[in-house]
This record gives C-alpha cells, sequence and structure tokens, in this order.
C-alpha cells in the first residue's frame, strides 16, 4: 500500500505496533422496533478476518456496520495480513480486532454480527473444526469481564489465545491482555 492510498483510507492501516483511536461517527444505537436496548455499557472486543474479495473495503464495511447496529466503535487495530488458520488457502487473510462500547446482551451481539457476516457475503459459518474461505469473519473476543458458556456462544472467546492473527491485533487495542 502507498502512502497516498493509506493516506485516503477511511480507516488506518499501518505496521503493526502503532494503534490508532478511530473517529467514528456516533450514532444512536436502537433495536430493529426502535428500543433502546439494555442498560449499562460493556465494552466488547471483536475479531474480524476476511480472505476473499476487497479485503480491505469489507474489514471497513463491516466496522461500519458494527458501529451502526452493535454499538460505538472506539478503537480499530491496524489491519494484518496472515496465513489462513485451521485449513489450506491460496487466499491470505486480512485481520483487525475493535474495541465497541454497546448496551446489547451478548447474545444480541451475536445475532447482530452474524447479520452482519451474512449482508457481507458469509454463506455459511465453520462448524467443527472445519474452517474455508469467507468474505468475512467476526468473531467475539471479550465482553466486559463477563465468562460465558453456552451451546452458540463462549465469551471469552476458547481459541483466541492460540491465534496470533487474533491476539496481535486484540493486543495493540488492548496491551493489558
Amino acid at each position: 500500500m502507498t502512502k497516498e492510498q493509506h493516506h485516503n483510507s477511511p480507516l488506518p492501516i499501518s505496521p503493526l505496533g502503532e494503534c490508532h483511536n478511530v473517529a467514528v461517527p456516533s450514532l444512536k444505537k436502537t433495536s430493529p422496533k426502535g428500543k433502546r436496548e439494555g442498560g449499562c455499557e460493556s465494552s466488547l472486543y471483536l475479531s474480524l478476518g476476511s480472505n476473499l474479495g476487497d479485503r480491505e473495503d469489507t474489514l471497513h464495511r463491516a466496522i461500519a456496520l458494527i458501529n451502526e447496529r452493535v454499538g460505538t466503535v472506539q478503537r480499530v487495530s491496524s489491519f494484518i495480513e496472515t496465513e489462513p488458520w485451521g485449513f489450506e488457502s491460496e487466499n491470505r487473510f486480512l485481520n483487525a480486532a475493535v474495541k465497541v462500547q454497546t448496551t446489547l446482551s451478548p447474545m444480541e451481539c451475536l445475532r447482530r454480527t452474524q447479520q452482519i457476516e451474512r449482508e457481507l457475503g458469509r454463506k455459511s459459518k465453520s462448524r467443527n473444526g472445519n474452517y474455508h474461505d469467507r468474505p468475512i469473519d467476526i468473531d467475539l473476543l471479550l465482553y466486559g469481564d463477563l465468562t460465558l458458556s453456552t451451546p452458540r456462544l463462549t465469551i471469552p472467546h476458547p481459541r483466541m489465545l492460540e491465534r496470533n492473527f487474533v491476539m496481535i491485533p486484540l493486543r495493540e487495542i488492548l496491551p493489558t491482555i
């Protein structure tokens, strides 16, 4: 990426180690019925990845939709390029981490991020360790200090510590992890 491309990019992409507070327009968060969800705010950390199509554009679009539908995006890590994890592919991933302030429940955050994935072209979720190429992947990593284990969602994310493509961007925006 040239300096000019970097300058014109709506969100920062930089060498590893630089962290950016991204100014994202503040939007009122409402449920589909127009009612404000939840009450108190929680810090939600997400991992984003893309290895099909225009990966950078897809990540930017996902971040904008997260800001619109899940909560206020407060921090975005650098975008890093990584090899696929858990499967073979010629398509490299572009990965990032995002901090979001949300009043939604963890299950509602999951529902909304999965809807964003579908809108951005994701056809199916990986199941039982069978991973595949995908235009977007959004994983919930942390939700405040909550520990949760259900058939649909586990927080903290059970495999985040073994995945550098998750931990490198996450440590950039949450150095105390």
